[in-house]
């Protein structure tokens, strides 16, 4: 996949020397990086995260880790967050925070404070990663430049795209991760109507997310009647991650409920994915970030993501053309949260 992301001051080198301290907010880590320009590519000085609900607010974390820098003050705030950012403002999804960057610029005196969304800023960190940053899932034999798009299970579910203008491609925040789930088969329509119990609306993210892999999995045990074994009850007392858990299981093959519960984890991905191609008219190439597909690449190799990826009633033929790489490099939307903070405003 060949790219060019638009940041109008890139070139030129006027911004060398500046200081841009980065910020990733996720539902669970908070991950600080500070950044040095040179001309047209950045250095990370020193880089921290905190558990996001370690303290009560933003600014707390955010007093701490500059206290902790020796009070050096960057130049650039450049903040990516998970959650609709309008007007350099923002209620996170996951989070009890709300941020607004006029406040931010205020409180710290700092020149310049961003705000972009953490999927927006994946995309714009595509620009500072290496080829051993990505890794392909599938080829296309053809090369079609286009709009491109992300997805990134994690937490949540975050999507974004990038607009293709022939020249750049201009990323784009989404909240597609929360439009409706969309059941296909007999089981879809049994576990939709016990996700109901807990949501009246269902949404991609109740399923395509870390907390999406134990709600099927305890739909299977407690609604279809699949038997827990002791040793994976145990696991289950011993780690604050199920999810983990059970996608450790599933790519050692040590337990059937859960080598079914990824089974329709990584076919929910793919068709939430090739929804998101469609809707984007991606031809440009298919991006998958967040926490969870790294983990699981091995099951994501397997055919069944890419036969449930293909599967449409008119636009095979189109899915058939996108070539799909996974986001290795847990900093993405950190490293773009940088660029963005450099180059983009």
């Amino acid at each position: 996949m060949s790219y060019r992301f638009y940041l109008p001051h890139r070139e030129g080198g006027e911004r060398t020397g500046k200081k841009i301290l980065a910020v990733d907010i996720g539902g669970t880590k908070t991950s600080f990086g500070v950044f040095e320009v040179n001309r047209d590519t950045l250095s990370l000085i020193r880089e921290e995260t905190f558990a996001s609900r370690s303290m009560g607010t933003f600014e707390e974390i955010l007093h701490k880790f500059l206290a902790s820098d020796h009070g050096a003050k960057p130049d650039v705030l450049s903040i990516g967050v998970a959650g609709p950012v309008l007007e350099n403002k923002v209620t996170l999804t996951n989070l009890s925070w709300e941020l607004d960057a006029a406040s931010l610029k205020t409180e710290f005196d700092i020149e310049q404070v961003s705000i972009i969304n953490d999927l927006e800023a994946t995309a714009y960190g595509l620009v500072g990663l290496s080829s051993e940053d990505t890794v392909p899932l599938f080829e296309s034999s053809e090369k079609v430049s286009g709009n491109m798009a992300v997805l990134a299970p994690g937490t949540g579910l975050g999507e974004a795209g990038m607009f293709w203008d022939g020249g750049y491609h201009r990323p784009f925040a989404t909240e597609g991760g929360h439009s409706e789930f969309a059941p296909r088969t007999d089981i879809d329509v049994e576990l939709l109507k016990y996700l109901q119990q807990e949501d009246e609306i269902i949404s991609w993210e109740h399923v395509v997310s870390g907390p999406g892999i134990y709600r099927i999995y305890k739909f299977l045990r407690d609604v279809k009647g699949h038997k827990e074994p002791t040793w994976l009850k145990e696991n289950f007392k011993n780690n604050e991650n199920p999810a983990a858990v059970i996608s450790h299981a599933a790519m050692r093959e040590l337990d059937a409920t859960c080598n079914l519960t990824m089974d329709l984890f990584v076919s929910y991905m793919a068709r939430e994915s090739a929804s998101l191609v469609l809707k984007h008219k991606a031809v440009g190439g298919l991006w998958l970030g967040g926490g969870i597909p790294p983990r699981i690449f091995p099951l994501l190799k397997k055919d069944l993501f890419r036969k449930q990826f293909i599967q449409n009633a008119h636009m095979t033929h189109l899915l058939e053309k996108v070539s799909i790489r996974v986001i290795l490099n847990s900093q993405a939307a950190l490293i773009g949260a940088g660029y963005y903070g450099a180059f983009g405003t």
